[in-house]
């Protein structure tokens, strides 16, 4: 699975309790691996990732990636290029290619930034795009093996308005689908004139086709995952004003309750010294959440506690657990890269 030698190891020597120790980092930049790190915060930590777990670069020189998605059959990766509309796929040999152009908008005057397809999802063998640039949540009408830009709406509307720009999502287990909806795409955000809904909501779509607003409060909803038992939601917020992540007690699909905040950042923001605000994230089997924010991701175990960082001293926005979790994929500015878990 995505060979080391596609990229160049890079070691660092660093001084811990009195003792000469390697830490391993992987890249093609040395100044860009120089500010990779591991940070162990507590015992836990150490049962999730090592500290000298190597970080690899396997692609650069795109715009701006999001939405990772790894796919099993087949041992390859796809990723979004938000603002050039592609959706790319790189192979277990590293070899990197369009997968998808268009991915988000076939709109031939659009002007926003952000035109092109955020998370990807693979629900009963389809591929599930969050279309910034066309305001809805479509499907490839296409084999995984065999792409095709050719996209079939499931929802685009609340109550008879357009929805702002779906961005991340995630299925329950019984085909479920939750959702944010902030302004990102639209060309001039959330001032933008062309906007019809008053609020920026997290959203569940019935297997049925019903669409139930959950939260309609913050600001700039972002980042969406399940725990694995899928009895809590968590909601990454993406304003600078009141950045953290949120928890909500699932009743039942559609039903959520005991909105608390997970964990708060707003300060890091505030002080300038620290990349990047809550945005994507995953949860694995065992319930740690990998959340992409400040720096990088933090690990977290289920009770809101940060075991484990991990720094890529990039904007880091969005993160993929492989299928037998043993690597994390991140897409990091206009960088694609893989660390090693335990």
């Amino acid at each position: 699975m995505f060979p080391k030698s596609i990229s160049v190891v890079i070691v660092f020597i660093i001084l811990s309790s009195c003792k000469i120790k390697k830490e391993a980092v992987v890249g093609s930049n040395s100044e860009l691996a120089a500010n990779f790190s591991i940070e162990i915060l507590t015992e836990e930590g150490n049962l999730v990732i090592d500290k000298y777990s190597s970080i690899e670069i396997l692609a650069s020189g795109f715009t701006w990636t999001e939405g990772p998605l790894y796919i099993e059959k087949g041992d390859y990766l796809l990723f979004s290029d938000i603002p050039n509309s592609k959706v790319f796929k790189i192979d277990a040999q590293g070899k990197t290619r369009v997968y998808l152009h268009p991915s988000g908008s076939d709109v031939k005057n659009y002007t926003g930034k952000e035109a092109g397809s955020n998370a990807l999802m693979y629900y009963k063998d389809e591929l599930i795009l969050m279309q910034q640039g066309e305001r809805r949540i479509a499907r490839m009408k296409a084999p995984l093996n065999a792409p095709k830009e050719r996209y079939e709406m499931i929802i685009d509307r609340y109550e008879g308005k357009r929805l702002n720009s779906p961005n991340d999502g995630v299925f329950d287990a019984q085909g479920n689908l939750y959702f944010t909806d902030p302004p990102y795409g639209l060309p001039d955000g959330i001032n933008d004139i062309t906007k019809e809904l008053d609020f920026q909501g997290v959203y569940c779509l019935l297997a049925s086709g019903k669409l139930i607003v959950l939260d309609k409060e913050l600001k700039y909803p972002n980042g969406i995952t399940l725990a694995p038992d899928q009895k809590t939601l968590y909601v990454a917020a993406s304003d600078p004003e009141k950045a953290a992540w949120y928890s909500y007690a699932i009743v039942q699909p559609g039903i959520v309750t005991d909105k608390k905040m997970f964990y708060d950042v707003t300060a890091l923001d505030r002080d300038k010294k620290h990349k990047g605000l809550p945005d994507g994230m995953k949860t694995n089997k065992e319930g740690y959440l990998f959340a992409t924010g400040p720096d990088g991701v933090w690990i977290f175990n289920p009770d809101g506690v940060v075991i484990a960082r991990i720094h890529t001293g990039l904007l880091t926005a969005n993160c993929a657990l492989s299928t037998d979790e043993s690597q994390l994929f991140l897409t990091a500015d206009d960088y694609i890269l893989k660390v090693a878990l335990k």
